[in-house]
């Protein structure tokens, strides 16, 4: 071959390569979508940092388990609410939708009806109609059968019983309700025992501390009874008239913006594993990249976000009195030896009454109580990393609550103070709000303050 041809061979194959990789041969790693952090709807970016953790005056109660140390928080977002009853009947709702979508489906199969007649094959699992299903989809269905039948989610549902398409469409309606003989007053009731929400997690510590497991060893699965125990405002009181709240709070549009509450520990984490669910499912669809888990927060992190930036203070607007310069009490509790409406309320009030801290977070004191995803162990201040501290011991039934509530004198509402309930309990004064890790460590209060 002659030389210069050679030459002239080399440099096309090099300048070949070159431009289709891009990279001109170097090291460059692998170029994925570029990511723009954004903030879920309805939260707020609390900065990482260090705090004093613990009580930061007096141990009036003799406690003692909540000494001070010094903690660092990574970066998260926090609901700047108490998860509402509107939001956690969505959840609700959700999950009764997706049970009678599934009834639905079942009876369409059993009875061999498709999709076309306007009845109850509208229902029908989508690979009834294999036209229906993506390349992956199919792939599945062949591969593993009915264990991933996918349910009609586009298919509307009807509720009032002059829309009923059919008597099938009836006869799984009639299912989804209390027995006549259970109803009252000609209104059948939902038979909410059936709203169970299924969902698998991967028990991360357990897999760290035994390297030998297998992973299907460490994935976990749950389910959960999701609707909340409205009887709470009865039981917690005994010889006490709390019959409206019982009949109303949950279910009624004037306390949509309302704190949820009769939602256990167990409860309020399915709500976190539902909440990633449905926000990811939307990522999905628009071929975005998923968005990391909705989750309670630590023990240190609530802390943290409740002291707005506020350092060594007993509340979270500073303290230590629970009144502002004009009189008027900065939160909802139980003041001046019982007299409950002497801060403006009763029991609850809307989520975002009341100012917001530093961190624009409302009802960090007050209001309702918050589980957090720690369990309560007196001595856990003492052991516990100074990193993201949390202690959360799944043997220890006993979980954390905090920031106090509407039937609480003022100490419970010390940014400090520390309280803990059974995690299968249910109180119509114990709410949640959630958190989502932040995509990066460059957002610190430190770093903002120096």
């Amino acid at each position: 071959m002659n030389i210069k041809r050679f030459i002239l061979l080399t440099t096309v194959l090099v300048l070949v390569a070159s431009c289709n990789s891009g990279d001109r041969g170097q090291l460059v790693g692998v170029q994925g979508k570029k990511w723009h952090p954004e903030k879920p709807y309805g939260m707020t970016l609390v900065p990482g940092g260090a705090f004093i953790m613990g009580k930061s005056d007096d141990d009036i109660a003799g406690v003692k388990d909540a000494p001070t140390k010094t903690a660092t928080v990574r970066a998260f977002y926090m609901d700047e609410t108490e998860i509402t009853n509107s939001e956690y009947r969505q959840f609700v709702f959700w999950v009764r939708d997706s049970i009678l979508r599934y009834k639905l489906a079942e009876m369409a199969d059993l009875e061999g009806k498709t999709p076309g007649n306007g009845d109850i094959g509208e229902f029908a699992y989508l690979d009834a109609n294999p036209e229906e299903l993506n390349a992956y989809e199919s792939y599945m269905q062949n591969t593993y059968g009915n264990e991933q039948r996918k349910i009609n989610r586009d298919a509307e549902l009807y509720f009032a019983t002059d829309d009923y398409p059919d008597e099938l469409y009836a006869e799984v309606m009639d299912g989804m309700y209390l027995p006549l003989e259970e109803s009252y007053n000609g209104q059948r009731t939902w038979d909410v025992k059936q709203f169970k929400f299924q969902y698998t997690y991967m028990d991360i510590a357990k897999a760290a501390k035994d390297r030998s497991l297998k992973r299907s060893e460490v994935i976990q699965q749950e389910e959960v009874e999701i609707y909340p125990d409205t009887t709470a405002w009865i039981r917690d009181f005994a010889y006490s008239y709390n019959e409206p709240m019982h009949n109303d709070y949950f279910w009624h549009d004037a306390y949509g913006d309302y704190p949820v509450v009769g939602v256990s520990w167990k409860q309020a984490q399915a709500f976190c594993q539902w909440r990633t669910l449905y926000h990811n499912g939307y990522q999905r669809s628009k071929g975005k990249q998923p968005v990391n888990s909705y989750r309670l927060p630590s023990e240190a992190e609530w802390e943290y976000a409740a002291r707005g930036g506020l350092q060594g203070a007993s509340y979270p607007w500073g303290g230590p009195y629970t009144k502002n310069d004009r009189g008027c009490f900065m939160a909802n509790f139980k003041p001046l030896r019982g007299d409950y409406a002497a801060d403006q309320a009763l029991y609850t009030v809307e989520a975002d009454a009341y100012d917001p801290n530093d961190f624009n977070l409302y009802n960090m004191a007050g209001n309702v109580s918050e589980w957090v995803n720690g369990s309560y162990d007196p001595a856990s201040y003492e052991y516990m990393s100074t990193i993201n501290p949390n202690v959360n011991d799944p043997e220890n039934s006993r979980k954390v609550v905090r920031g106090g509530s509407w039937k609480d004198v003022a100490y419970f509402l010390q940014v400090s103070s520390r309280d803990y309930e059974y995690a299968d309990s249910a109180r119509s004064y114990i709410g949640f709000r959630t958190v989502q890790d932040y995509m990066g460590t460059e957002v610190t209060k430190n770093a903002a303050t120096n």
